[in-house]
C-alpha cells in the first residue's frame, strides 16, 4: 500500500454552523448530550451524559482534573481614558521555574512547584495578556478600581506582559473583588453571575486555571457517587489550563507549532492507585484533554504513571502512541486546535471527522458549554 501523507493543519478544519456554539450551559450539568464513539466496533451511539454510567465497568478508574478557574479577567482604563483588558495567566515569583529550565515535552526535567494560588497571599507579579497591546507598552498603567492598578513592567518575547498588581490590601482579595470569569472568546457575551458556578467543575479545588477543564463540567455529585457505586475508583490530578488552549495552530505543518506549556501535578498516592487499577485489568478513563495530557506527560513507555509536577509542552497529535489512557471523555473542540488533534490521535483521524460530522448533523452543542463525547 502507498504510504499515507502526513496530516497538515488544514486536515483539522471543519465548518460549524454558528448556531451550534453553546453560549450557555445546559439547564442541568448531566443533561448534556453524549456521543459515544466505539473504536472497536466503529459505531456511534447517542445518549444523555448521565447515561455514561452504563459505559463503566467495575475496576475501572476515572481521573478528574481538580484545577479551579480564578477570576483572571480585569477590565480598566488607560491613562488617556481608553478601555483596557488584562487577563492574568500565571504568577511570576521564586516558586515558578524560569522558562529556560523547563522541559520541552513529556515529563519534567526536575520536580518543582508552581506558585500556589491556594495560599493566603498571592504574588503581585504575573504574566498577562493585554488589550489593546499596541497601547500597553512597558511603563504604562491600567486603573482597574480605586484600590487596584496594573503596571506594565515588560513586554515578553511571546507578546505577553510582565505586570505588577498594586493594591493597598491583599492581591487575592483585590482579584476576587474586581476580576471576572475569563469565558472563552467564542462565547460572545459578558460573564454572568451563574458562570461563577457553572464554568467550574463541582470538584474544582486547586486555583490556577484561566479556562475550565470542560469535559468535567457535566459531572454532578450524584453522578460521581453513582460511579463509585458501580465499583469505579476516582483519582484526581491537577493541570492548570492556560490561554494557549484556545489558540489555533497556524503553521501548516503541526510539527512547527510552538506548543503552549501548562503546569501539572500527580501525587504519589494517586499514581499508585491508577497503576494498581490498570495492573488489575481496569481501564483508565481520562476526563478531558487536560487529564490526558497530564497522564501522558507523567507516564513512561511501559504505561506506568509516575508522581511528580512540572511544566509540560507535550503535543499529542496523530501518530502518538498512548501509554496511560484507555478511554477519553471530552467536549467538541475548535477547528485547527491542538485539542482536536489530541482527540484525533486517540480516536483516529477519519473516525474523529466522522464523529464531528455526525454531531453537526444531529445538532449537538459545541465547545466549552456544549455536549460531550466518550471514546472507548
Amino acid at each position: 500500500m502507498p504510504e499515507r501523507a502526513p496530516l497538515t493543519t488544514s486536515s483539522f478544519d471543519y465548518d460549524l454552523p454558528a448556531g451550534l456554539i453553546a453560549s450557555h450551559p445546559a439547564p442541568e450539568r448531566d443533561a448534556s448530550r453524549l456521543l459515544v464513539v466505539r473504536r472497536d466496533r466503529d459505531t456511534f451511539e447517542h445518549r444523555t451524559f448521565r447515561d455514561i454510567i452504563d459505559l463503566f465497568e467495575a475496576g475501572d478508574i476515572l481521573v478528574l482534573n481538580e484545577t479551579r478557574v480564578f477570576p483572571a479577567r480585569l477590565l480598566g482604563t488607560r491613562a488617556g481614558g481608553g478601555a483596557a483588558e488584562i487577563v492574568l495567566l500565571h504568577p511570576l515569583g521564586d516558586t515558578v521555574e524560569p522558562a529556560a529550565t523547563r522541559s520541552s515535552a513529556g515529563r519534567p526535567d526536575t520536580d518543582h512547584a508552581a506558585s500556589d494560588l491556594n495560599a493566603a497571599a498571592w504574588p503581585r507579579d504575573w504574566t498577562a495578556l493585554v488589550r489593546p497591546g499596541a497601547r500597553l507598552r512597558a511603563g504604562r498603567t491600567v486603573r482597574i478600581a480605586d484600590d487596584l492598578t496594573v503596571e506594565i513592567l515588560d513586554v515578553l518575547a511571546d507578546g505577553t506582559r510582565h505586570v505588577r498588581l498594586n493594591t493597598p490590601g491583599e492581591v487575592r482579595r483585590a482579584i476576587e473583588r474586581h476580576g471576572r470569569m475569563p469565558l472563552p472568546p467564542y462565547i460572545e457575551r459578558e460573564a454572568e453571575a451563574a458562570d461563577a458556578e457553572r464554568y467550574q467543575t463541582v470538584y474544582a479545588r486547586s486555583e490556577g486555571s484561566v479556562a475550565a477543564p470542560t469535559a468535567g463540567l457535566h459531572f454532578t455529585p450524584a453522578l460521581l457517587a453513582a460511579v463509585r457505586e458501580r465499583g469505579v475508583e476516582i483519582a484526581r490530578v491537577v493541570l492548570h489550563v492556560g490561554v494557549g488552549t484556545f489558540r489555533p495552530v497556524e503553521a501548516e505543518d503541526p510539527a512547527d507549532h510552538p506548543m503552549h506549556e501548562e503546569w501539572y501535578e500527580v501525587t504519589e498516592a494517586e499514581a499508585v492507585r491508577m497503576n494498581a487499577a490498570r495492573r488489575a485489568g481496569g481501564r483508565l478513563w481520562a476526563v478531558g484533554t487536560t487529564v490526558t495530557r497530564t497522564l501522558e506527560s507523567a507516564a513512561d513507555d511501559s504505561g506506568l504513571v509516575h508522581p511528580g509536577s512540572g511544566w509540560t509542552r507535550l503535543f499529542i497529535r496523530p501518530g502518538y502512541r498512548f501509554r496511560a489512557v484507555d478511554a477519553l471523555i471530552t467536549n467538541f473542540h475548535l477547528p485547527r486546535s491542538t485539542l482536536l488533534m489530541l482527540v484525533s490521535a486517540f480516536a483516529g483521524h477519519e473516525r474523529t471527522r466522522a464523529a464531528y460530522d455526525e454531531a453537526i448533523r444531529e445538532r449537538y452543542r459545541f465547545y466549552s458549554y456544549g455536549d460531550a463525547m466518550a471514546i472507548l
